[in-house]
């Protein structure tokens, strides 16, 4: 079982109270997937998924629902044990046996997992950087990137939980409408896609000379496991854990916490319904017009090649709606992921012993640090490899890799630390081995490709 000592970051006194009785009641609680929906719908949907779409054609459309659909019940289960023991993600973790020095094996493949992400990082920001330039030819791409950074700063060091949660809010709503009326008008195109082409989507072929390209969508696509770590974080912020409170002996206190089991559950499936909801109509668009024209995304050119979803749908005007659209669903991927990185950062030193975890203060600094720094990271990144995709891919099939190691601890930690009250039923137990048995396949065939297959597009 946990520790008995509650964490203060994820435990304050005097929050615990009553789950709400009903699903209108539940809606008020919600929150953490509007903020993690900020990353998930950025550049893995504007980008690769595109890009994807633009390379092969609606065969794999197919593999595109299986990105979206197959990680949410990890989100789900490893955010049901760090809301229950009151563990931060990284805490649970280091409760992995097998340690290395200080921590669990896990930590360090996360710290090294660390450089690629943030290399995926500079794509992102080099991508919303492009979006500007797009709109604003005048200013160069380079000059509005570093824009893009310093905004970033700006805001993550001003910005409470609340206020992430509102802009986040904003940002989602609006990115998710304009793609689905995009994806709307093409169908009045020429353009438009017919039944055929979407059955063709479902005959589960995998083009090999698309390998690369796919695995990389496979783990940017839905919620990705630096998302589904970020995800329990946002919920700690929020007051899940505080909510359910640190007192386990109460006899009513199972059915207490399940009924905030219920918030969190319906919480990730509004996640789901927004990522499923952008991510179809980008390989949609990315496939019915960028493949039809024979287009394909790459490197200071990508966002403008990617314009031509919306303005050969909707006319030549689109591209300054095209232009805001990326800015923005680019920008809320810097947002959301450079914050949630921030909460990684003092936990590792935590775990390896740097502070103690009850420096509330401390925590604070290294994320304003972190907020501060990381920005101008990726800008230098970008400056070096003008290539928003291939930055991206790197970070991508990187997270294809790590993914099932994620999966393999939330099926150990509800296993051997889970609370038994609250622990879930069996089809949710064996839903998990499944996805950790698919991923750990994908890990393999990413490793086998990397080492084997380096020349393949």
């Amino acid at each position: 079982m946990p520790d008995a000592a509650p964490d203060p970051y994820t435990i304050r006194d005097g929050e615990a109270h009553p789950p709400p009785k009903n699903l209108w009641a539940r809606m008020k609680y919600l929150g953490p997937s509007i903020i993690v929906s900020g990353s998930i719908v950025g550049s893995g949907e504007l980008i690769l998924t595109s890009s994807l779409g633009a390379a092969a054609g609606f065969t794999l459309l197919w593999w595109m629902l299986l990105g979206c659909w197959s990680k949410s019940l990890v989100q789900a289960e490893i955010s049901r044990y760090t809301i229950v023991s009151g563990d931060t993600y990284l805490r649970a973790i280091n409760r992995i046996p097998g340690r290395i020095w200080k921590v669990s094996w896990p930590i360090w493949i996360g710290l090294i997992g660390f450089i690629p992400g943030i290399m995926g990082m500079g794509g992102i920001v080099g991508g919303a950087g492009q979006a500007l330039h797009l709109l604003a030819p005048a200013v160069d791409a380079r000059w509005a990137t570093a824009g893009v950074a310093l905004i970033a700063i700006i805001i993550l060091n001003a910005g409470s939980y609340k206020w992430l949660e509102r802009i986040m809010l904003a940002l989602v709503m609006s990115f998710t409408a304009t793609t689905l009326i995009c994806a709307i008008a093409m169908q009045f195109t020429e353009f438009a896609t017919t039944p055929a082409e979407l059955l063709s989507g479902f005959t589960f072929n995998f083009p090999i000379e698309f390998a690369a390209i796919a695995l990389a969508a496979y783990g940017y696509t839905g919620v990705n496991s630096g998302e589904i770590a970020a995800y329990t974080y946002w919920c700690i912020e929020k007051g899940y854990p505080s909510f359910l409170g640190a007192e386990r002996d109460d006899p009513n206190w199972p059915s207490h916490a399940r009924g905030w089991m219920k918030v969190l559950h319906t919480d990730v499936w509004l996640t789901l319904i927004i990522l499923t909801c952008a991510t179809l109509p980008y390989y949609i668009l990315g496939a019915g017009v960028l493949n039809e024209m024979g287009e394909r995304p790459s490197g200071p050119e990508t966002i403008e090649v990617l314009s031509n979803m919306f303005t050969q749908t909707l006319g030549p005007w689109a591209v300054w709606l095209f232009g805001f659209g990326a800015f923005f669903i680019l920008f809320s991927t810097v947002i959301s992921g450079i914050g949630a990185g921030g909460r990684f950062i003092p936990d590792y030193l935590i775990e390896m012993g740097f502070f103690d975890r009850s420096n509330l203060a401390m925590r604070r600094a290294c994320i304003r640090g972190y907020v501060t720094v990381i920005p101008i990271v990726g800008f230098l990144i970008y400056l070096w490899v003008e290539n928003p995709l291939l930055l991206i891919m790197i970070g991508g099939l990187t997270v294809a890799v790590t993914t099932p190691i994620q999966t393999g601890c939330t099926i150990w930690l509800q296993a051997r630390r889970m609370d038994q009250r609250i622990r879930p039923g069996m089809p949710a137990r064996a839903g998990l081995w499944a996805i950790f048995l698919f991923q750990l396949s994908i890990a393999g065939f990413v490793a086998w490709f990397v080492v084997l297959k380096p020349n393949l597009p």
